[in-house]
């Protein structure tokens, strides 16, 4: 059943359900930070306190994958590479291999998304699976690398949204000549906008991305239709069996291999829905939907995109001279199909502003990412990080992503080869991850260590592993494990090749230096300091059991209620009537009545008659000091004694 109106209000209301004297029932929710919904919850028992709006439901988030992922706009940008190793053939075999492995690595992180739907992912899963001995540090370390991947996502979408209208330029006037400075200038403005949007709100940006999904959707029509219409076709034995080897590499099947992560990066990004797990509404389930949906209706688009621009691509040669020029082949091979520089440019604008609209979904998810792993004290100015506006959005996060995006731009004025391979990085650092989380979901699956999907009153802990409401049937999900470790250990091996050989500084794949420090740097800063206050993810909250007790109030963890018992006087305790009649706390102070009866905890009268202002403040604060959460059933106050 969906949250009512009020499991979806703001939590930070402080009420109680009560039943009257007169058997009347009135559903007051009291509201802790965490909240009371199935989904904040389920946060709780994973030791983590619901502090984002939940504005995401299925579609919303559906557009949000989908619009991130950039699949059928990606497979026009990561051509080139599979082209030039690999040739129409190499990027169509390429792109089902990969589209196969993607699938199966996503099902294996639906699985965990649904058991532990929280921003931090997979190092929050790692932690929960690793052996105890070493937890932290494969949690630390996994940490780093999601981190280190989604900062390298989003500096890259910038650097493509710069290229690309660059290239549109190029293409409107030949006689422009880009300079590395005006690609710097336009990937800040990228990240500004980008930057604006993620500072709303997340009901705003989750309406933004349900039309995102619409247009995407639209999107690829308006560019299929044209380019297959009006383009002269090749003989589908130039496109399923023309390989080619323009790296210079000794064998096709190794030129074949060195193309083949770059046509991976249109499928890269679909787990960006895990990040923002604590915002979607029924995460266990709509989170590995949502992953499934986007990679299969992201996939086909691709791949029969990917088939399109193989069968209308009759000029190679322009075309890979264009990628000199205009950075990107399918400008050419737009304008080769179509013969106008304005209708080219008018299906090339559509591509560019829905990477554009990329940018927004690939900067919540990296903030997110940020703002999780700061909240587990994982990063250096952690308490900075982890802040939150009045609008539960973690901006801190989303201004650093901003700032570390405009010095990684600065790369572009010495080197865009250099920057270009943090595609490259991406591919490693998010493939390290996910195959330490694959790798570790296999062995616990095998060995027995998930229960059956758990109730409502069990906690998720190392030592209590228990599916989530979506999973695979066995022996498919031990299968698709094998699947997914495989594929995952092949596209990290081959995202380090370079593209061409022999290699030299200018042409190398610096992606492995950067992902080698990286490890080292964690590995180092682990053992120095980090072992010190990083224990894994933080159990910010204990959930307990709920207990029923008769005849009084139902309570978890209540110093607050016991004090507040102890202190009323339950002769003041007079029909409902009275409760309904009760003034505002303002006007009761206002007017002197500081004992005066009411429905709300906070009003509740002292012994001494102090301010109830007061006194409610002091024992909240007495409370909080030990306990973070409270949670609270119905309240049914049948008969009161004076002591």
């Amino acid at each position: 059943m969906p949250p009512s109106q009020t499991e979806m209000s703001v939590k930070s209301d402080i009420e109680l359900r009560v039943t009257t004297p007169h058997g009347e029932h009135t559903e007051q929710t009291f509201r802790t930070i965490g909240g009371s919904t199935k989904d904040d919850e389920q946060l709780q028992r994973l030791g983590k306190r619901p502090l984002l709006n939940r504005g995401f439901g299925f579609m919303s988030i559906l557009g949000f994958s989908c619009s991130a992922l950039l699949s059928w706009e990606g497979i026009l940008v990561t051509s080139i590479s599979g082209l030039l190793n690999g040739g129409p053939a190499g990027v169509i075999w390429g792109f089902l291999i990969n589209w196969v492995g993607t699938i199966s690595v996503y099902t294996a992180l639906g699985e965990l998304a649904s058991m532990a739907p929280t921003a931090g992912g997979q190092y929050h899963w790692v932690a929960l699976m690793a052996p105890r001995s070493c937890s932290s540090f494969l949690a630390y370390m996994t940490a780093w690398m999601t981190t280190l991947a989604w900062q390298a996502l989003a500096v890259s979408v910038g650097y493509i949204i710069a290229t690309m209208l660059q290239g549109i330029i190029v293409l409107t006037n030949p006689t422009y000549v880009p300079e590395n400075w005006h690609t710097v200038l336009i990937i800040w403005l990228a990240g500004v906008f980008a930057v604006l949007v993620n500072s709303t709100t997340s009901r705003a940006i989750a309406k933004f991305e349900g039309f995102i999904l619409i247009l995407h959707l639209a999107g690829f029509f308006g560019v299929l239709v044209p380019m297959v219409y009006f383009a002269p076709h090749n003989d589908p034995a130039e496109v399923f069996t023309t390989f080619l080897n323009t790296g210079g590499w000794s064998t096709q099947g190794l030129s074949f291999f060195v193309g083949f992560p770059a046509i991976a990066g249109s499928l890269l990004g679909a787990d960006c829905a895990v990040h923002m797990s604590e915002e979607i509404q029924h995460a266990a389930v709509v989170v590995p939907r949502a992953l499934l949906f986007t990679i299969i209706i992201n996939g086909t688009l691709a791949f029969a995109m990917a088939i399109a621009l193989m069968f209308c691509l009759v000029d190679l040669e322009g075309a890979l001279g264009a990628a000199e020029t205009m950075y990107y082949p399918f400008l050419q091979i737009f304008y080769a199909s179509v013969k106008s520089i304005t209708g080219a440019c008018v299906m090339a604008c559509i591509v560019f502003v829905m990477a554009v609209f990329s940018s927004v979904g690939v900067y919540a998810s990296a903030s997110r990412m940020l703002w999780s792993f700061s909240r587990d004290r994982g990063l250096p100015c952690d308490r900075y990080l982890v802040k939150l506006t009045g609008r539960a959005l973690p901006v801190n996060a989303i201004l650093t992503t901003l700032a570390i995006t405009v010095l990684l731009s600065l790369i572009v004025l010495g080197s865009a080869i250099a920057l270009n391979a943090l595609l490259s990085l991406a591919i490693a650092a998010l493939f390290s991850s996910y195959l330490l989380v694959c790798g570790l979901l296999l062995w616990r699956r095998t060995t027995g260590a998930f229960q059956p999907h758990y109730n409502a009153s069990e906690v998720i802990s190392p030592g209590n592993l228990a599916w989530g409401p979506w999973k695979l049937p066995e022996p498919l999900g031990v299968f698709n494990n094998v699947v997914a470790c495989l594929y995952s250990i092949l596209l990290l091996f081959w995202s380090f090749w370079p593209q061409t050989t022999p290699t030299t500084p200018e042409n190398a794949n610096w992606s492995v230096l950067v992902w080698g420090a990286v490890v080292i740097f964690s590995i180092v800063w682990y053992i120095i300091r980090a072992k010190k206050y990083f224990k894994g993810p933080i159990k910010e909250v204990e959930f307990l059991k709920k207990c029923n007790v008769t005849r009084t109030f139902v309570f978890e963890l209540s110093i607050i209620i016991v004090t507040a018992l102890i202190e009323i006087r339950i002769s003041y305790l007079e029909p409902w009537s009275l409760y309904q009649e009760a003034p505002s706390i303002r006007d009761t102070v206002e007017e002197g009545y500081l004992d005066m009866c009411t429905a709300h905890f906070h009003m509740l009268p002292t012994w001494d008659g102090k301010n109830a202002i007061a006194f409610r403040d002091a024992a909240g604060v007495n409370t909080l000091e030990n306990y973070e959460t409270i949670f609270y059933e119905d309240v049914k106050i049948e008969e009161g004694q004076e002591e």
